[in-house]
Protein backbone atom coordinates (compact mmCIF):
# COMPACT_ATOMS: atom_id res chain seq x y z
CA UNK A 1 0.00 0.00 0.00
CA UNK A 2 0.91 3.71 -0.58
CA UNK A 3 0.70 4.55 3.42
CA UNK A 4 -1.33 7.74 4.12
CA UNK A 5 1.58 10.78 5.08
CA UNK A 6 3.92 8.82 4.14
CA UNK A 7 -11.46 -23.10 4.46
CA UNK A 8 -13.72 -24.41 5.76
CA UNK A 9 -13.73 -23.70 9.44
CA UNK A 10 -12.37 -26.40 11.22
CA UNK A 11 -14.40 -27.77 14.36
CA UNK A 12 -12.14 -29.32 17.02
CA UNK A 13 -14.74 -31.64 18.24
CA UNK A 14 -14.87 -32.69 14.19
CA UNK A 15 -11.21 -33.37 13.98
CA UNK A 16 -11.28 -35.49 17.12
CA UNK A 17 -14.15 -37.83 16.24
CA UNK A 18 -12.70 -38.15 12.51
CA UNK A 19 -8.75 -38.63 14.19
CA UNK A 20 -10.51 -41.88 16.53
CA UNK A 21 -12.84 -42.80 13.82
CA UNK A 22 -9.95 -43.84 11.34
CA UNK A 23 -8.42 -45.66 14.07
CA UNK A 24 -11.69 -47.95 15.08
CA UNK A 25 -13.08 -48.19 11.58
CA UNK A 26 -16.11 -47.55 8.84
CA UNK A 27 -18.68 -48.42 11.16
CA UNK A 28 -17.52 -46.05 13.91
CA UNK A 29 -17.18 -43.72 11.66
CA UNK A 30 -21.13 -43.96 10.73
CA UNK A 31 -21.93 -43.31 14.08
CA UNK A 32 -19.84 -40.44 14.66
CA UNK A 33 -20.33 -38.64 11.94
CA UNK A 34 -23.76 -37.37 12.83
CA UNK A 35 -22.56 -36.54 16.66
CA UNK A 36 -19.97 -34.13 14.82
CA UNK A 37 -21.99 -32.84 12.23
CA UNK A 38 -24.60 -31.52 15.30
CA UNK A 39 -21.14 -30.37 16.81
CA UNK A 40 -20.76 -27.87 14.31
CA UNK A 41 -24.40 -27.05 13.44
CA UNK A 42 -24.24 -25.96 17.16
CA UNK A 43 -21.13 -24.14 17.28
CA UNK A 44 -22.47 -21.69 14.17
CA UNK A 45 -25.95 -21.46 15.84
CA UNK A 46 -23.95 -20.08 19.31
CA UNK A 47 -22.17 -17.90 17.19
CA UNK A 48 -20.56 -14.65 18.77
CA UNK A 49 -21.09 -11.76 15.86
CA UNK A 50 -19.44 -12.07 12.59
CA UNK A 51 -17.62 -15.54 12.41
CA UNK A 52 -16.51 -17.47 9.37
CA UNK A 53 -17.78 -20.83 9.22
CA UNK A 54 -17.31 -23.11 5.84
CA UNK A 55 -15.00 -20.87 4.62
CA UNK A 56 -17.07 -18.04 4.97
CA UNK A 57 -17.76 -14.46 6.27
CA UNK A 58 -21.05 -14.98 8.36
CA UNK A 59 -23.32 -12.24 10.54
CA UNK A 60 -24.28 -14.10 13.75
CA UNK A 61 -27.76 -14.70 12.34
CA UNK A 62 -25.86 -16.91 9.53
CA UNK A 63 -26.74 -14.43 6.74
CA UNK A 64 -23.64 -14.26 4.19
CA UNK A 65 -21.46 -11.15 4.75
CA UNK A 66 -19.81 -9.54 1.80
CA UNK A 67 -17.81 -6.47 2.50
CA UNK A 68 -17.72 -3.55 0.01
CA UNK A 69 -16.30 -0.42 1.19
CA UNK A 70 -13.05 1.53 1.65
CA UNK A 71 -10.44 2.51 3.83
CA UNK A 72 -10.29 5.48 5.79
CA UNK A 73 -6.90 6.99 7.24
CA UNK A 74 -8.49 8.14 10.77
CA UNK A 75 -5.51 8.17 13.04
CA UNK A 76 -4.12 11.30 10.82
CA UNK A 77 -7.35 12.80 10.50
CA UNK A 78 -8.99 12.72 13.59
CA UNK A 79 -11.62 15.48 13.16
CA UNK A 80 -13.03 13.90 9.71
CA UNK A 81 -15.29 11.60 11.27
CA UNK A 82 -17.45 12.82 8.89
CA UNK A 83 -16.18 11.03 5.89
CA UNK A 84 -17.90 7.85 7.87
CA UNK A 85 -21.51 9.08 6.74
CA UNK A 86 -20.47 10.23 3.34
CA UNK A 87 -18.72 6.17 3.11
CA UNK A 88 -22.18 4.99 4.08
CA UNK A 89 -24.13 7.79 1.87
CA UNK A 90 -21.89 6.38 -1.09
CA UNK A 91 -23.52 2.92 -0.62
CA UNK A 92 -20.53 0.97 1.04
CA UNK A 93 -21.43 -1.34 3.91
CA UNK A 94 -18.03 -1.62 5.45
CA UNK A 95 -14.98 0.35 6.00
CA UNK A 96 -11.43 -0.15 7.47
CA UNK A 97 -10.10 2.58 9.72
CA UNK A 98 -6.54 3.17 10.03
CA UNK A 99 -5.60 3.33 13.89
CA UNK A 100 -2.47 3.76 15.99
CA UNK A 101 -0.84 1.69 18.82
CA UNK A 102 1.32 4.45 19.47
CA UNK A 103 4.34 2.77 18.60
CA UNK A 104 5.02 4.78 15.60
CA UNK A 105 2.32 7.92 15.55
CA UNK A 106 0.27 9.32 18.25
CA UNK A 107 -1.96 6.22 19.71
CA UNK A 108 -5.54 6.46 19.53
CA UNK A 109 -7.26 6.19 22.71
CA UNK A 110 -9.98 4.03 24.13
CA UNK A 111 -12.19 6.87 23.91
CA UNK A 112 -11.77 7.57 20.42
CA UNK A 113 -12.03 3.95 19.10
CA UNK A 114 -15.10 3.96 21.47
CA UNK A 115 -16.69 6.72 19.32
CA UNK A 116 -15.41 5.76 15.91
CA UNK A 117 -17.21 2.30 16.50
CA UNK A 118 -20.43 4.16 17.80
CA UNK A 119 -19.77 6.57 14.35
CA UNK A 120 -20.20 3.39 12.32
CA UNK A 121 -22.79 1.60 13.74
CA UNK A 122 -24.67 4.91 13.17
CA UNK A 123 -24.00 5.13 9.75
CA UNK A 124 -24.78 1.40 9.52
CA UNK A 125 -21.44 0.72 8.70
CA UNK A 126 -19.14 -3.35 9.90
CA UNK A 127 -16.03 -1.45 11.35
CA UNK A 128 -12.65 -3.12 10.62
CA UNK A 129 -10.42 -1.67 12.99
CA UNK A 130 -6.95 -2.36 12.07
CA UNK A 131 -3.15 -1.14 13.37
CA UNK A 132 -1.17 0.62 10.97
CA UNK A 133 2.27 1.23 12.87
CA UNK A 134 3.56 -2.77 11.75
CA UNK A 135 3.55 -1.68 8.23
CA UNK A 136 6.99 -3.46 6.69
CA UNK A 137 7.89 -4.79 9.89
CA UNK A 138 11.54 -6.17 9.16
CA UNK A 139 12.30 -4.03 6.45
CA UNK A 140 11.07 -0.51 7.82
CA UNK A 141 12.89 0.30 10.84
CA UNK A 142 10.04 2.69 12.06
CA UNK A 143 7.27 -0.56 11.76
CA UNK A 144 6.06 -2.10 15.03
CA UNK A 145 5.85 -5.30 15.94
CA UNK A 146 2.57 -7.79 15.98
CA UNK A 147 2.76 -8.44 19.54
CA UNK A 148 2.98 -4.88 20.76
CA UNK A 149 -0.47 -4.56 18.13
CA UNK A 150 -2.02 -7.29 20.17
CA UNK A 151 -1.37 -5.67 23.62
CA UNK A 152 -2.63 -2.69 22.29
CA UNK A 153 -5.52 -4.17 21.23
CA UNK A 154 -5.76 -5.96 24.80
CA UNK A 155 -6.05 -2.67 26.01
CA UNK A 156 -9.10 -1.80 24.31
CA UNK A 157 -10.84 -4.84 25.09
CA UNK A 158 -13.28 -3.18 27.67
CA UNK A 159 -14.48 -0.91 24.54
CA UNK A 160 -14.41 -3.94 22.27
CA UNK A 161 -16.32 -6.28 23.97
CA UNK A 162 -20.13 -7.04 23.16
CA UNK A 163 -18.97 -5.20 19.70
CA UNK A 164 -18.69 -8.51 17.68
CA UNK A 165 -21.83 -8.35 15.33
CA UNK A 166 -20.20 -4.87 14.08
CA UNK A 167 -16.21 -4.74 14.26
CA UNK A 168 -13.53 -7.38 13.36
CA UNK A 169 -10.31 -6.94 14.24
CA UNK A 170 -7.08 -6.08 11.78
CA UNK A 171 -4.51 -7.67 13.83
CA UNK A 172 -1.65 -5.44 12.02
CA UNK A 173 -1.33 -3.68 8.94
CA UNK A 174 1.37 -5.16 6.20
CA UNK A 175 2.84 -6.82 9.20
CA UNK A 176 6.03 -7.23 7.01
CA UNK A 177 7.99 -6.10 4.54
CA UNK A 178 10.42 -7.80 1.58
CA UNK A 179 13.00 -9.18 3.86
CA UNK A 180 12.85 -12.83 4.96
CA UNK A 181 8.89 -12.55 4.61
CA UNK A 182 9.02 -16.24 6.11
CA UNK A 183 9.29 -14.54 9.15
CA UNK A 184 6.03 -13.81 9.23
CA UNK A 185 4.17 -17.03 10.33
CA UNK A 186 5.47 -17.26 13.73
CA UNK A 187 4.50 -13.60 15.07
CA UNK A 188 1.26 -14.22 13.24
CA UNK A 189 0.32 -16.74 14.85
CA UNK A 190 1.43 -15.64 18.20
CA UNK A 191 -0.96 -12.78 17.86
CA UNK A 192 -3.74 -14.45 17.29
CA UNK A 193 -3.26 -16.83 20.08
CA UNK A 194 -2.50 -14.06 22.45
CA UNK A 195 -5.84 -12.24 21.54
CA UNK A 196 -8.06 -15.99 22.23
CA UNK A 197 -6.02 -16.37 25.32
CA UNK A 198 -7.45 -12.40 26.45
CA UNK A 199 -10.57 -13.49 25.34
CA UNK A 200 -11.85 -11.71 22.33
CA UNK A 201 -14.17 -13.66 20.55
CA UNK A 202 -14.26 -11.23 17.41
CA UNK A 203 -13.76 -12.17 13.94
CA UNK A 204 -9.70 -11.55 13.26
CA UNK A 205 -8.01 -10.51 9.88
CA UNK A 206 -4.48 -11.07 9.35
CA UNK A 207 -2.55 -9.47 6.50
CA UNK A 208 -0.23 -10.74 4.08
CA UNK A 209 3.71 -10.02 4.26
CA UNK A 210 5.72 -8.65 1.41
CA UNK A 211 4.03 -5.14 2.52
CA UNK A 212 0.35 -6.87 2.07
CA UNK A 213 1.03 -8.29 -1.28
CA UNK A 214 2.66 -11.88 -0.59
CA UNK A 215 4.27 -12.14 -3.58
CA UNK A 216 6.62 -14.61 -2.52
CA UNK A 217 3.63 -16.74 -1.62
CA UNK A 218 4.69 -17.18 2.33
CA UNK A 219 0.39 -16.49 3.17
CA UNK A 220 -0.35 -18.71 0.67
CA UNK A 221 1.29 -21.95 1.68
CA UNK A 222 1.46 -21.14 5.36
CA UNK A 223 -2.31 -19.99 5.94
CA UNK A 224 -3.81 -23.27 6.64
CA UNK A 225 -1.25 -23.86 9.40
CA UNK A 226 -2.32 -19.96 10.84
CA UNK A 227 -5.58 -21.06 10.25
CA UNK A 228 -5.85 -24.00 12.19
CA UNK A 229 -3.52 -22.03 15.33
CA UNK A 230 -7.24 -20.61 15.79
CA UNK A 231 -8.97 -22.75 17.40
CA UNK A 232 -12.18 -20.33 16.97
CA UNK A 233 -11.69 -20.80 13.07
CA UNK A 234 -12.74 -17.25 13.46
CA UNK A 235 -9.84 -16.11 11.14
CA UNK A 236 -10.07 -14.23 8.11
CA UNK A 237 -6.77 -13.21 5.31
CA UNK A 238 -6.59 -10.02 3.61
CA UNK A 239 -4.51 -10.08 0.66
CA UNK A 240 -3.56 -6.68 -0.51
CA UNK A 241 -3.81 -5.95 -4.41
CA UNK A 242 -1.49 -2.99 -6.14
CA UNK A 243 0.90 -3.49 -8.58
CA UNK A 244 1.86 -7.02 -8.50
CA UNK A 245 -1.19 -7.55 -9.66
CA UNK A 246 -1.51 -6.19 -12.76
CA UNK A 247 -3.02 -9.06 -14.32
CA UNK A 248 -6.11 -11.28 -14.33
CA UNK A 249 -4.65 -13.70 -14.29
CA UNK A 250 -2.27 -13.42 -11.26
CA UNK A 251 -5.38 -11.96 -9.24
CA UNK A 252 -7.81 -15.18 -10.62
CA UNK A 253 -4.98 -17.42 -9.25
CA UNK A 254 -4.47 -16.25 -5.98
CA UNK A 255 -8.07 -15.66 -4.74
CA UNK A 256 -9.03 -18.73 -6.12
CA UNK A 257 -5.99 -21.40 -4.08
CA UNK A 258 -8.22 -19.91 -0.88
CA UNK A 259 -11.54 -20.24 -2.23
CA UNK A 260 -10.35 -23.64 -3.44
CA UNK A 261 -8.95 -24.63 0.00
CA UNK A 262 -12.04 -23.70 2.01
CA UNK A 263 -10.00 -20.38 3.32
CA UNK A 264 -11.67 -17.04 3.94
CA UNK A 265 -9.61 -14.43 2.16
CA UNK A 266 -11.06 -10.60 1.01
CA UNK A 267 -9.18 -8.00 -0.68
CA UNK A 268 -8.56 -5.54 2.15
CA UNK A 269 -6.55 -3.18 0.29
CA UNK A 270 -6.43 -2.39 -3.45
CA UNK A 271 -5.34 0.18 -5.85
CA UNK A 272 -6.30 1.35 -9.55
CA UNK A 273 -4.23 3.69 -10.64
CA UNK A 274 -0.72 3.37 -12.78
CA UNK A 275 2.18 4.67 -11.14
CA UNK A 276 5.78 4.32 -11.30
CA UNK A 277 5.92 0.31 -10.19
CA UNK A 278 3.44 -0.84 -12.49
CA UNK A 279 -0.39 -0.54 -13.08
CA UNK A 280 -2.67 -2.66 -10.69
CA UNK A 281 -5.83 -4.22 -13.02
CA UNK A 282 -8.33 -3.05 -10.54
CA UNK A 283 -11.36 -4.35 -13.07
CA UNK A 284 -10.48 -7.88 -12.30
CA UNK A 285 -9.72 -7.54 -9.23
CA UNK A 286 -12.99 -6.19 -8.40
CA UNK A 287 -15.03 -8.86 -11.10
CA UNK A 288 -13.66 -11.44 -9.68
CA UNK A 289 -14.29 -10.37 -6.03
CA UNK A 290 -17.98 -10.19 -7.44
CA UNK A 291 -17.58 -13.77 -9.11
CA UNK A 292 -16.49 -15.60 -5.74
CA UNK A 293 -18.45 -13.03 -3.54
CA UNK A 294 -15.55 -12.04 -1.75
CA UNK A 295 -15.36 -8.55 0.47
CA UNK A 296 -12.76 -5.86 -0.73
CA UNK A 297 -11.85 -2.26 0.58
CA UNK A 298 -10.75 -0.04 -1.64
CA UNK A 299 -7.84 2.14 -0.75
CA UNK A 300 -8.51 5.11 0.42
CA UNK A 301 -11.18 7.96 1.13
CA UNK A 302 -8.65 10.94 1.19
CA UNK A 303 -5.56 12.28 2.91
CA UNK A 304 -3.09 10.60 0.97
CA UNK A 305 0.42 12.11 0.29
CA UNK A 306 0.13 10.64 -3.36
CA UNK A 307 -3.18 11.77 -4.03
CA UNK A 308 -3.57 9.50 -6.97
CA UNK A 309 -5.36 7.35 -4.87
CA UNK A 310 -7.50 9.32 -2.96
CA UNK A 311 -10.97 8.30 -3.50
CA UNK A 312 -12.28 11.97 -2.94
CA UNK A 313 -10.98 14.95 -3.32
CA UNK A 314 -10.18 17.35 0.33
CA UNK A 315 -12.79 14.29 2.20
CA UNK A 316 -15.55 15.93 -0.03
CA UNK A 317 -17.95 13.53 -1.23
CA UNK A 318 -19.23 15.48 -4.18
CA UNK A 319 -15.56 15.82 -5.71
CA UNK A 320 -14.91 11.81 -5.98
CA UNK A 321 -11.93 11.24 -8.29
CA UNK A 322 -11.83 9.45 -11.70
CA UNK A 323 -10.31 6.16 -9.12
CA UNK A 324 -13.80 6.96 -6.61
CA UNK A 325 -15.88 7.01 -9.33
CA UNK A 326 -14.71 3.74 -10.57
CA UNK A 327 -14.95 2.23 -7.14
CA UNK A 328 -18.52 3.76 -6.53
CA UNK A 329 -20.24 3.79 -9.48
CA UNK A 330 -18.64 1.68 -12.03
CA UNK A 331 -18.85 -2.33 -12.97
CA UNK A 332 -18.38 -4.35 -10.24
CA UNK A 333 -18.36 -1.18 -7.98
CA UNK A 334 -19.71 -0.16 -4.34
CA UNK A 335 -23.09 1.39 -5.40
CA UNK A 336 -24.21 -2.22 -8.08
CA UNK A 337 -22.65 -4.65 -5.12
CA UNK A 338 -22.96 -3.57 -1.98
CA UNK A 339 -25.58 -5.24 0.76
CA UNK A 340 -26.39 -3.71 4.07
CA UNK A 341 -25.38 -5.89 6.78
CA UNK A 342 -28.94 -7.43 8.29
CA UNK A 343 -27.85 -6.40 11.92
CA UNK A 344 -28.51 -3.15 11.15
CA UNK A 345 -32.44 -4.35 10.88
CA UNK A 346 -33.05 -3.27 7.49
CA UNK A 347 -34.44 0.34 8.46
CA UNK A 348 -34.41 2.26 12.09
CA UNK A 349 -37.56 0.91 14.35
CA UNK A 350 -37.92 4.45 15.00
CA UNK A 351 -38.02 5.67 11.81
CA UNK A 352 -40.16 4.27 9.18
CA UNK A 353 -40.63 7.03 7.07
CA UNK A 354 -39.60 6.65 3.45
CA UNK A 355 -38.72 10.28 1.94
CA UNK A 356 -40.61 11.85 -0.84
CA UNK A 357 -39.97 11.10 -4.85
CA UNK A 358 -37.36 13.64 -6.47
CA UNK A 359 -37.67 15.09 -8.94
CA UNK A 360 -37.84 14.22 -12.32
CA UNK A 361 -34.37 14.05 -13.73
CA UNK A 362 -32.87 16.22 -16.34
CA UNK A 363 -30.16 15.82 -18.59
CA UNK A 364 -26.88 17.55 -19.54
CA UNK A 365 -23.46 17.31 -20.89
CA UNK A 366 -24.20 13.67 -23.04
CA UNK A 367 -21.30 12.61 -25.03
CA UNK A 368 -21.04 9.40 -26.05
CA UNK A 369 -20.07 7.90 -23.24
CA UNK A 370 -21.42 10.21 -20.46
CA UNK A 371 -24.66 12.10 -19.18
CA UNK A 372 -25.02 14.27 -16.29
CA UNK A 373 -28.32 13.85 -14.22
CA UNK A 374 -29.76 16.55 -11.77
CA UNK A 375 -32.83 16.38 -10.02
CA UNK A 376 -34.92 18.50 -7.35
CA UNK A 377 -34.41 17.06 -4.03
CA UNK A 378 -36.53 14.86 -1.75
CA UNK A 379 -37.28 15.99 1.83
CA UNK A 380 -37.34 13.52 4.80
CA UNK A 381 -38.80 13.61 8.25
CA UNK A 382 -35.22 13.22 9.34
CA UNK A 383 -33.10 13.63 6.77
CA UNK A 384 -32.35 12.51 3.10
CA UNK A 385 -28.62 10.87 3.40
CA UNK A 386 -28.59 10.11 -0.24
CA UNK A 387 -29.75 9.19 -3.98
CA UNK A 388 -29.82 5.70 -6.08
CA UNK A 389 -29.26 6.23 -9.45
CA UNK A 390 -31.28 3.75 -11.50
CA UNK A 391 -31.58 2.75 -15.73
CA UNK A 392 -34.96 1.20 -16.17
CA UNK A 393 -35.13 -1.00 -18.71
CA UNK A 394 -39.05 -2.29 -19.06
CA UNK A 395 -39.69 -3.77 -15.90
CA UNK A 396 -36.44 -4.64 -14.50
CA UNK A 397 -33.92 -1.71 -13.31
CA UNK A 398 -30.52 -1.62 -12.42
CA UNK A 399 -28.73 0.87 -10.12
CA UNK A 400 -25.73 2.73 -11.68
CA UNK A 401 -24.43 4.72 -8.99
CA UNK A 402 -24.84 6.63 -5.63
CA UNK A 403 -24.77 10.10 -4.77
CA UNK A 404 -25.04 12.40 -1.81
CA UNK A 405 -26.13 15.64 -3.80
CA UNK A 406 -28.63 16.22 -6.71
CA UNK A 407 -26.75 15.65 -9.41
CA UNK A 408 -24.46 12.74 -10.71
CA UNK A 409 -22.34 12.18 -13.68
CA UNK A 410 -22.46 8.49 -15.56
CA UNK A 411 -19.79 7.09 -17.37
CA UNK A 412 -18.96 4.40 -18.80
CA UNK A 413 -22.23 4.46 -21.19
CA UNK A 414 -22.19 2.85 -24.63
CA UNK A 415 -22.47 5.12 -27.58
CA UNK A 416 -25.43 5.96 -29.80
CA UNK A 417 -27.55 4.06 -27.08
CA UNK A 418 -31.31 5.11 -25.66
CA UNK A 419 -31.00 4.83 -21.83
CA UNK A 420 -34.19 5.78 -19.45
CA UNK A 421 -32.71 6.93 -15.85
CA UNK A 422 -34.87 7.45 -12.47
CA UNK A 423 -33.83 8.14 -8.79
CA UNK A 424 -34.24 7.25 -5.47
CA UNK A 425 -33.85 8.58 -2.35
CA UNK A 426 -32.87 7.52 1.09
CA UNK A 427 -32.87 8.27 4.68
CA UNK A 428 -30.49 7.37 7.45
CA UNK A 429 -33.10 4.32 8.47
CA UNK A 430 -32.57 2.48 5.06
CA UNK A 431 -36.07 3.83 4.36
CA UNK A 432 -35.97 4.84 0.49
CA UNK A 433 -38.42 6.53 -1.93
CA UNK A 434 -40.44 6.06 -4.87
CA UNK A 435 -39.02 5.86 -7.64
CA UNK A 436 -39.22 9.31 -9.82
CA UNK A 437 -40.26 9.57 -13.10
CA UNK A 438 -37.58 8.58 -16.06
CA UNK A 439 -35.60 10.29 -18.52
CA UNK A 440 -34.83 9.66 -21.91
CA UNK A 441 -31.37 10.16 -22.62
CA UNK A 442 -29.33 8.93 -25.92
CA UNK A 443 -25.78 9.39 -26.26
CA UNK A 444 -24.34 10.29 -29.16
CA UNK A 445 -22.03 8.39 -31.74
CA UNK A 446 -18.92 7.16 -30.95
CA UNK A 447 -15.42 8.69 -32.52
CA UNK A 448 -14.96 7.09 -36.31
CA UNK A 449 -11.28 5.86 -34.85
CA UNK A 450 -10.27 3.50 -31.73
CA UNK A 451 -8.44 6.46 -30.30
CA UNK A 452 -12.14 8.17 -30.17
CA UNK A 453 -13.20 5.63 -27.35
CA UNK A 454 -11.35 7.55 -24.81
CA UNK A 455 -12.34 9.90 -21.82
CA UNK A 456 -9.76 12.01 -20.08
CA UNK A 457 -10.70 13.64 -16.54
CA UNK A 458 -7.68 16.15 -15.84
CA UNK A 459 -7.19 17.87 -11.96
CA UNK A 460 -4.54 19.63 -10.42
CA UNK A 461 -4.26 17.90 -7.10
CA UNK A 462 -2.18 20.09 -5.60
CA UNK A 463 -0.74 24.09 -5.85
CA UNK A 464 1.94 26.16 -4.52
CA UNK A 465 3.41 29.56 -5.45
CA UNK A 466 4.68 29.12 -8.76
CA UNK A 467 4.45 25.40 -9.44
CA UNK A 468 1.48 22.39 -9.31
CA UNK A 469 0.69 18.78 -9.13
CA UNK A 470 -1.46 17.14 -11.78
CA UNK A 471 -3.02 14.12 -12.57
CA UNK A 472 -4.77 13.00 -16.01
CA UNK A 473 -6.64 9.85 -16.20
CA UNK A 474 -6.90 8.13 -19.46
CA UNK A 475 -9.65 5.73 -20.10
CA UNK A 476 -10.70 3.50 -22.99
CA UNK A 477 -14.19 3.38 -23.38
CA UNK A 478 -14.13 1.12 -26.25
CA UNK A 479 -14.51 -2.49 -26.60
CA UNK A 480 -11.13 -3.23 -28.03
CA UNK A 481 -7.47 -2.99 -26.08
CA UNK A 482 -5.52 0.46 -27.09
CA UNK A 483 -2.05 -0.56 -27.73
CA UNK A 484 0.42 2.06 -27.67
CA UNK A 485 -0.90 5.97 -27.41
CA UNK A 486 -0.16 9.41 -27.78
CA UNK A 487 -2.14 11.99 -25.25
CA UNK A 488 -2.08 15.79 -26.62
CA UNK A 489 -4.11 18.86 -24.82
CA UNK A 490 -2.81 22.55 -24.96
CA UNK A 491 -2.23 24.74 -21.45
CA UNK A 492 -3.48 28.16 -21.80
CA UNK A 493 -1.23 30.36 -19.03
CA UNK A 494 1.83 28.75 -19.94
CA UNK A 495 2.29 26.60 -17.53
CA UNK A 496 4.82 23.84 -18.19
CA UNK A 497 5.52 20.18 -17.02
CA UNK A 498 8.73 19.98 -15.44
CA UNK A 499 8.76 16.29 -14.32
CA UNK A 500 6.26 13.25 -15.64
CA UNK A 501 5.47 9.56 -14.38
CA UNK A 502 3.35 7.22 -16.14
CA UNK A 503 4.64 9.07 -19.54
CA UNK A 504 6.86 11.15 -21.30
CA UNK A 505 5.79 14.61 -22.00
CA UNK A 506 7.18 16.58 -24.95
CA UNK A 507 6.05 20.47 -25.07
CA UNK A 508 6.40 23.16 -27.64
CA UNK A 509 4.61 26.16 -25.99
CA UNK A 510 1.45 25.45 -24.63
CA UNK A 511 0.75 22.54 -27.06
CA UNK A 512 1.99 19.05 -24.83
CA UNK A 513 1.25 15.87 -26.38
CA UNK A 514 2.47 12.74 -23.90
CA UNK A 515 3.57 9.07 -24.81
CA UNK A 516 3.13 6.42 -22.42
CA UNK A 517 5.85 4.67 -20.08
CA UNK A 518 5.89 0.71 -20.55
CA UNK A 519 3.24 -0.38 -18.10
CA UNK A 520 1.03 2.41 -19.11
CA UNK A 521 0.92 2.00 -22.85
CA UNK A 522 -1.66 -0.65 -22.99
CA UNK A 523 -5.28 0.27 -21.63
CA UNK A 524 -7.42 -2.62 -21.63
CA UNK A 525 -11.07 -2.14 -22.67
CA UNK A 526 -12.77 -0.37 -20.05
CA UNK A 527 -9.88 0.14 -18.09
CA UNK A 528 -7.87 3.10 -17.90
CA UNK A 529 -4.17 4.25 -16.95
CA UNK A 530 -3.17 7.42 -14.97
CA UNK A 531 -0.18 9.65 -15.70
CA UNK A 532 1.14 12.24 -12.68
CA UNK A 533 2.99 15.22 -13.37
CA UNK A 534 4.87 18.60 -11.81
CA UNK A 535 4.50 21.23 -13.82
CA UNK A 536 5.48 25.73 -12.68
CA UNK A 537 2.60 27.80 -13.38
CA UNK A 538 2.34 31.71 -12.96
CA UNK A 539 -1.11 33.20 -10.81
CA UNK A 540 -3.49 31.26 -13.20
CA UNK A 541 -3.77 27.55 -13.87
CA UNK A 542 -6.91 26.88 -16.10
CA UNK A 543 -7.21 22.89 -16.64
CA UNK A 544 -7.12 22.35 -19.76
CA UNK A 545 -10.56 21.62 -21.73
CA UNK A 546 -9.61 19.41 -25.25
CA UNK A 547 -7.64 16.37 -25.38
CA UNK A 548 -6.74 13.95 -27.92
CA UNK A 549 -5.57 10.30 -27.98
CA UNK A 550 -3.93 8.83 -31.02
CA UNK A 551 -5.70 12.22 -32.90
CA UNK A 552 -9.47 11.57 -31.99
CA UNK A 553 -10.73 13.77 -29.76
CA UNK A 554 -11.89 12.57 -26.44
CA UNK A 555 -14.94 13.01 -24.14
CA UNK A 556 -14.19 14.90 -20.67
CA UNK A 557 -14.82 12.91 -17.74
Amino acid sequence: MRTTRSTQRRNPLRALLAGLASLMGLTLLGVLAPAAAQAQSASDALATGLHISDGRLLEGNGNDFVMRGVNHAHTWYPGETQSLADIKALGANTVRVVLSDGHRWAENSPADVANVVAQCKANRLICVLEVHDTTGYGEEAAAGTLDHAADYWIGLKDVLAGEENYVVINIGNEPWGNTNPEGWTAPTIAAVQKLRAAGFEHTIMVDAPNWGQDWQGVMRANAQSVYDADTTGNLIFSIHMYSVFDTAAEITDYLNAFVDAGLPILIGEFGGPADQWGDPDEDAMMATAEQLDLGYLAWSWSGNTDPILDLSIGFDPTQLSAWGRRIFNGANGIAQTAEEATIFGGGNPGDTQAPTTPGTPTASAVTATSATLSWTAATDNVGVTGYDIVRVSGSTETKLAASTTTSVTLTGLTADTAYTFAVYARDAAGNRSARSAGVNVTTEEGGSTPGGNCSVAYRATNEWQGGFQGEIVIRNTGTTAISGWTLAFTFANGQTITNMWGGTPTQSGGSVSVTPASYTSAIPAAGSVTVGFIGSKGTTNTAPTTFTLNGATCASS
